[in-house]
């Protein structure tokens, strides 16, 4: 059965509808088929004139099954003469499994609709095999929105790196700590849990030494029954300084601790802190402060497509400074820091974020007390 009504809806309607149920199964994925795109897919047919949704599928963790295969499993037989809904072109080549087109040839698909084309150029070419094999192609469908949901694949293919998701929690005068660089409990528990959902649908989190040193965070994703959802936590440490005993070097277990470092970095260090599980990865550095490019490049390297930035003052205005943040979100709280407090981004107003040329408002919301205002690239 479908979900909602397709009563006098034209094939365009229809081609819309059934193609945002597609892209919201695939944001199930988020977070968790790198260094795979999260895709949906629906297969629909008709059923004596209405149609009906006979298999519906996501990509799986770890980036296999793709997300055609898991819908035609579901199909089955009913897959014969159906339109596949998919949010990216389906694969046209042998990886770890055999491509998609393959399952969508074998199933009977009759018609495939795509949101956008795949940029990657092994991956691609999907849809001249469906072509070639007679099966009718449209692309197009939803092509904004998939754009944003696939952002990540296609500036890892493009760019070389990540998608930058930048959060910042910041009080009423714009404040992000107290006066000595002390941290401060800014947002409510119900911010607090819209940001460990947001961990979720990341594949990593990145933050810098400093903010290790004043709050010793775990970066986990401590949703009720969401542990397993909980990202790589990676740190901006060029000097090599993480401490043995901080919660992410005892705690490498709960989910990959990454430390990026400076090339001359102290071996030492490294291997007590391997000892501890966590991992060192070393690229380029000026003045003590690593080459951000050179970080996302390295994150891209690792399968890494969504990154977001969870950092102090410092390590935040680096990204925004460097024009490196794809979108944002700024939790705003009620409460007066005053003056002495910390500025959320060091050396910047929040206008940089606000009223910028780059970023554009997308929406805006309250959790508890508490407001969120949301920021992407057009």
């Amino acid at each position: 059965m479908t979900d909602f009504d397709t009563a006098d809806l034209d094939t365009a309607d229809l081609d819309r509808r059934f193609m945002a149920l597609a892209l919201a199964l695939g944001r199930r994925g988020l977070g968790t088929t790198w260094p795979n795109p999260a895709v949906g897919a629906v297969a629909v047919r008709r059923d004596r004139g209405a149609p009906v949704i006979v298999g519906r599928g996501w990509t799986q963790p770890g980036g296999r099954p793709h997300a055609e295969t898991e819908a035609l499993r579901r199909a089955g037989a009913a897959a014969r003469g159906a339109t596949l809904y998919v949010t990216l072109e389906p694969c046209a080549y042998h990886g770890r499994t055999p491509p998609c087109t393959e399952a969508i040839l074998a199933a009977g698909v009759a018609r495939v609709v795509t949101a956008i084309s795949d940029p990657h150029a092994v991956a691609a070419g999907g849809h001249a095999v469906l072509r070639a094999h007679g099966v009718a192609v449209d692309i197009g469908v939803g092509a904004e929105q998939a754009r944003r949901d696939h952002l990540g694949h296609v500036l890892r293919v493009r760019e070389h790196r990540p998608r930058v998701f930048l959060k910042l929690a910041v009080s009423a005068d714009g404040k992000a700590g107290l006066a000595g660089r002390r941290p401060a409990a800014i947002t409510g528990a119900a911010a607090r849990a819209r940001v460990h959902m947001m961990r979720a649908m990341n594949d990593a989190v990145v933050t810098g030494i400093g903010t290790v040193r004043a709050d010793d965070p775990r970066l986990t994703c401590r949703l009720p029954g969401m542990a397993s959802r909980s990202p790589v936590r990676v740190v901006l440490d060029a000097r090599l300084e993480l401490p043995e005993a901080s919660a992410l070097a005892t705690g490498a277990g709960e989910a990959p601790v990454w430390v990026m470092t400076a090339t001359a970095a102290p071996e030492a260090a490294e291997r007590r802190l391997a000892a501890r599980g966590v991992e060192v990865l070393r690229t380029a550095a000026s003045d003590g402060r690593l080459d951000l490019a050179a970080v996302l490049g390295v994150l891209a390297d690792r399968g890494i497509t969504r990154l977001m930035v969870e950092a102090g003052p410092r390590v935040a205005a680096a990204f925004v400074a460097a024009g490196l943040v794809d979108a944002a979100a700024l939790f705003v709280a009620p409460a007066v820091i005053g003056a002495g407090g910390i500025d959320a981004l060091e050396g910047m107003g929040l206008d940089v974020l606000t009223a910028s040329d780059e970023l554009r408002a997308t929406g805006a919301e309250t959790a508890g007390a508490d407001t969120i205002l949301t920021f992407a690239r057009p």
